[in-house]
């Protein structure tokens, strides 16, 4: 009978294997064709091992191994969204907010002579104190970059993951601590940041699980800060593991009516613990290998690639009875990473043209549709507008949208409140002179949400509260849901009391959204500089430093050391922005 029982076992296992090994050479003869049909990227088909695949790709691109292949288009929209969070951070500093204001001062206790530096100072701090301290500040006003990770192109590339432009700061942090990173460097690096996070964003959905988008970006930030300290592959690869095995955020963070500050720093804390656990790494710390093909780590635990059919492989089972499930299998999913030409995911990212939830952008661009060309609408003011109807997709309706959001209680739940994000700009409109709003950049310019917009003041504003109140919201159903995240389709109705009605029409590309060509990008994204940097540093020093950051690319090294510096004790004064 044990005889038996052993031969039995040894049929099962060598068919097991058996089917294994036929899935591998299937996979492989893909992962070729793969290759083939994108020259211009490294392809990491899901059999391989695509954490050490990462940080393979990371060093080769950063260290220039394809030579100056990357198109200008690609430099240039770098050095705008980097100088564009750089301004978020500053100003949010310079009004006192609170996460930024007490990590920044928690940093600051961190001495470290071969470390880097927070916004503001010379003085070098630990290299994951004074990355935590910038990506909060970056993050605070949630106005910097978004990427909505979808890109039809390249097959399994439309998972829809969104996620931010927080990371920049573990580029410069990391050129501070070596002291031999130019800025042309630090840029490649940034462009290698957002691939890689902008790809994983493409093809896993992290927010279908619960989990908080950061840890897309904690894997870049572990990959490129590896890469640019002289890390080998293996060493970023088992920073990489140690990321996602201990440090997982849910989206607890995000749960209720009103929002901490763990959301804010949601990505500066993950980030903070991934430059840690690189430096763990390079000292010599083993984590988990292969962490993508882990099948209890997220990604296959929650995309089962063993033990299941494509009709249930949704459906998690935790059984240890399920041996297969547990078992060797691939990753869920093919990874392209671009490494010539101008299809980076960075060019795949949207630009926020003033503070607001991304996902409120049609709707302001509706506001914006809606005043150009409608004298009867600003004619008539706040007390003549009856009612407004937003039509909107999902996740916006479900999420900002929801109408318990038209009372919220603090800024960082206002700015997620769709009804109070379009009254501010409404509000606003009704007080510009009408020559002012010529066409639709005049308009963004005028209309631009600052951090004012959402400060104690404007949180409590009788006329916002009041207009809130005739907002409504209607499910634009399968028509509208299956056009995100291709665009953010939203259309408004504004009805006046006089009984007219003025429709904004389908909103798709709003300005600063990746596949809008209308909008006169750079000078919007300028004014939004001078109005957030304006906020912060006296006029005659922020012209030294907004040119340090817009001309980085000619950067020395030495410059590189003093990028984030400018006189802290000068910041223009304001009281607490949050009262």
């Amino acid at each position: 009978t044990r005889v038996c029982r052993r031969t039995t076992l040894a049929l099962v296992i060598m068919r097991v294997l058996a089917r294994h090994a036929f899935r591998r050479s299937n996979w492989t003869g893909a992962s070729v064709r793969a290759f083939s049909a994108y020259p211009h990227a490294v392809v990491l088909p899901k059999d391989s091992n695509q954490a050490l695949g990462i940080g393979q790709y990371a060093i080769d691109f950063i260290n220039g191994k394809y030579g100056e292949t990357v198109d200008d288009k690609v430099w240039e929209r770098i050095e705008m969204f980097h100088t564009d969070s750089v301004m978020c951070g500053v100003s949010a500093l310079a009004m006192k907010t609170n996460a930024p204001t007490v990590l920044r001062n928690e940093a600051l206790t961190y001495k470290d002579s071969n470390g880097a530096t927070v916004f503001g100072s010379g003085e070098k701090v630990s290299p994951e104190k004074a990355v935590v301290a910038n990506a909060s500040a970056v993050r605070e006003w949630d106005s910097n970059g978004t990427v909505f990770g979808y890109n039809p192109s390249i097959p399994g590339h439309t998972a829809g993951e969104f996620g931010h432009n927080d990371f920049y700061p573990v580029v410069v942090a990391a050129a501070q601590v070596t002291g031999s990173i130019d800025g042309k460097k630090a840029l490649r690096a940034m462009i290698a940041s957002d691939e890689i996070r902008g790809r994983l964003a493409e093809v896993f959905s992290l927010k279908s699980y619960k989990i908080d988008h950061v840890v897309h970006g904690a894997i870049a930030s572990a990959a490129v800060y590896g890469a640019l300290l002289g890390a080998t592959p293996e060493q970023i690869e088992s920073a990489i593991g140690m990321a996602v095995a201990h440090y997982i955020p849910f989206r607890a963070i995000r749960a209720g009516r009103d929002l901490s500050d763990s959301k804010g720093s949601s990505a500066a804390i993950s980030t903070e613990a991934a430059v840690l656990s690189m430096r763990r790494a390079m000292a010599g710390f083993a984590g988990p290998k292969d962490i993508f093909r882990n099948p209890e780590s997220i990604f296959r635990f929650f995309e089962p690639t063993t033990g299941g059919t494509s009709s249930n492989k949704d459906i998690i089972d935790i059984t240890l009875g399920n041996k297969q499930r547990w078992g060797p299998g691939d990753a869920p999913f093919n990874l392209v990473l671009s490494h010539s030409g101008s299809d980076f995911a960075v060019m795949g990212m949207h630009f926020k043209l003033g503070l607001y939830e991304h996902q409120s952008a049609g709707a302001l661009q509706g506001v914006v549709n809606a005043v150009l060309g409608n004298p009867d609408l600003l004619a008539a003011g706040p007390s003549g507008v009856s009612g407004i109807e937003i039509t909107a997709y999902e996740p916006a309706y479900g999420i900002i949208g929801d109408p318990a959001k038209k009372n919220p209680q603090t800024r960082q739940s206002a700015d997620h409140s769709m009804a109070f994000i379009v009254s501010r700009m409404l509000l606003k409109a009704f007080k510009t002179d009408a020559a002012t709003l010529s066409d639709n950049n005049a308009a963004w310019k005028a209309l631009m949400l600052s951090p004012y917009d959402y400060g104690h003041e404007a949180l409590w504003d009788k006329d916002t509260r009041e207009m809130m109140q005739r907002i409504s919201f209607k499910h634009g159903g399968p028509e509208y849901d299956a056009k995100y995240p291709d665009g953010i389709p939203t259309s408004m109705d504004i009805t006046l009391s006089s009984g007219k009605t003025i429709s904004s029409g389908l909103v798709m590309y709003p300005s600063g959204h990746a596949r809008d060509t209308a909008a006169d990008l750079k000078g919007i994204l300028h004014h939004k500089a001078q109005l957030l940097g304006g906020i912060a540093i006296e006029k005659d020093e922020f012209s030294g430093f907004h040119s340090r950051l817009v001309n980085m690319i000619d950067a020395s090294a030495g410059d590189m050391q003093k990028i984030y510096t400018f006189d802290y004790n000068k910041l223009v004064s304001h009281p607490p922005i949050d009262g």
